[in-house]
């Protein structure tokens, strides 16, 4: 099947299907007499393996050691399992800072009058250093906010 076949039937789209052929991540596709790429079931298969991989959130290279052990018959089931709770890890490191990131991003919103005056504790968040313990951030009362002195 041409790669036009292959991502449809893969859900990996042309252009993914050809950057991981450029990557190595996966073999070379064959060529018709004409010079179209030519994909087997089993390639389509292993295209599959990837899109369910990345749509779990591997990276790349993480998908690429997946795949060596997915083909090695002699794996060993813990090395699969290292390489999952690893990205578990990484995905909770990734949820407590999406959360870190709402918490803060929600009290500047709550800090803001919203109304006609220039004052807002969203920008000044913004220019101010994410280090910088001098901003006050205070949910709205009617009185302005201002830095610490």
């Amino acid at each position: 099947m041409n790669i036009g076949q292959a991502a449809k039937a893969s859900g990996v789209s042309a252009k993914m299907i050809r950057y991981y052929e450029e990557t190595g991540l996966i073999p070379a596709a064959g060529r018709t007499a004409s010079g179209y790429r030519d994909y087997s079931d089993n390639d389509v298969h292993m295209l599959r393996f990837i899109r369910r991989a990345r749509d779990l959130g591997f990276a790349v290279a993480e998908i690429s050691e997946l795949l060596e052990l997915w083909r090695d018959e002699t794996r060993q089931s813990a090395e699969v399992k290292r390489l999952a709770q690893g990205h578990i890890e990484a995905l909770k490191k990734k949820i407590a800072d999406l959360q870190d990131m709402e918490h803060t991003l929600t009290m500047l919103v709550n800090s803001c009058q919203g109304d006609h005056r220039p004052h807002c504790p969203i920008l000044q968040r913004l220019e101010t250093d994410r280090e910088d313990e001098n901003l006050s951030i205070q949910p709205r009362t009617g009185a302005i906010p201002r830095p610490l002195q």
